[in-house]
């Protein structure tokens, strides 16, 4: 498993990250969400060894990363924003020559170089010169050579970042798998799309402070006790606005688009059927009504308040 407790680091009078603590366990896909500058490869840095932190620490398998910063290296896969290919080098050669560094034995690692293409969907690609990849090939090929070691956490740094629509699916795809096998991955990003269909756990940083962390169903919940209505309507906008705003449970109402309503309502299922029963009974004319659900981007944006570091 992975402890990270109290992670802090200052740059002189900046502070970057501010006491971040949280636990994950095998098969945890965490969505780490914050906007550019939150802190969030600051803190992937901390973990995978690369920065020292100013004060706290993070555990993984029983490895701390101050003490023993080899063994951690030893036990995880890191993929930065951005990532450095070599040149006339074939796929087989890239990895083989990371294989190497990981010391995988000789007699294994074709069949390790194998798994891993087989795994990333480049298995065609074997021989093919690393340069002439697609912007997502070489993404899947990055995350091959972080598994050639078979680690138990993955550090994944804004791993969709100028790819495809196509190209991003099939990636979510196996970052989800890579869940199935047991490992855990962080995968940080301020897109938010990319993590809503495969994190079961997400964290949401500002300004190096973690504002929320736990699993994504918790999460949205927790982010207010307002339910979110949409009513569909035909007939004079302001005269239906009018209407519902005078309604018990009813905080805020706004137009949506021409025809739509968006309504903010405190109350249970029983007390919005009652709702439109009134709503029917005044004789307006409703097309639909149903209760929109709340995603990581509405509790992104009512946790974050958009500032800097």
């Amino acid at each position: 498993m992975l402890e990270v407790k109290n992670l802090r680091k200052e740059y002189g009078g900046l502070t970057a990250v501010r006491g971040i603590s949280f636990n994950l366990q095998p098969g945890d896909i965490f969505g780490f969400i914050g906007s550019n500058g939150a802190g969030k490869t600051t803190t992937i840095r901390m973990i995978s060894t690369l920065l020292e932190p100013t004060s706290g620490t993070a555990i993984l398998n029983g490895a701390e990363i101050r003490r023993d910063p080899m063994a951690v290296r030893r036990m995880l896969g890191y993929m930065p924003d951005f990532f450095g290919l070599y040149d006339d080098v074939k796929v087989w050669e890239y990895l083989d020559f990371f294989a190497a560094i990981y010391q995988v034995p000789v007699k294994q690692r074709m069949s390790v170089i194998d798994n891993v293409l087989e795994l990333t969907d480049l298995t065609v690609k074997k021989n093919s010169f690393v340069q002439s990849l697609s912007r997502g090939m070489q993404q899947r090929l990055c995350l091959a050579r972080c598994l050639v070691h078979d680690p138990q956490l993955l550090l994944l740094d804004e791993p969709a970042s100028g790819l495809d629509p196509r190209a991003r699916a099939e990636l979510k795809e196996l970052i989800a798998e890579l869940g199935r096998m047991g490992k855990i991955v962080i995968v940080s990003s301020h897109i938010l799309p990319e993590l809503a269909d495969f994190c079961n756990t997400v964290g949401i940083i500002e300004k190096g402070e973690l504002l929320a962390c736990g699993p994504v169903g918790q999460i949205i919940q927790g982010i207010g006790s307002a339910r979110i209505l949409r009513i569909r309507f035909i007939g004079t906008n302001g005269e239906l606005k009018h209407f519902v705003e005078g309604r018990p449970f009813v905080q805020e109402v706004e137009l949506a688009g021409d025809g739509e309503l968006r309504v903010e309502f405190t109350s249970d299922d029983v007390a919005q059927a009652e709702l439109l029963k009134e709503i029917v009974s005044a004789n307006f004319k409703i097309i639909g009504f149903r209760e929109e659900e709340a995603d990581l981007e509405d509790v992104f944006l009512k946790l974050t308040t958009g500032a800097v570091q």
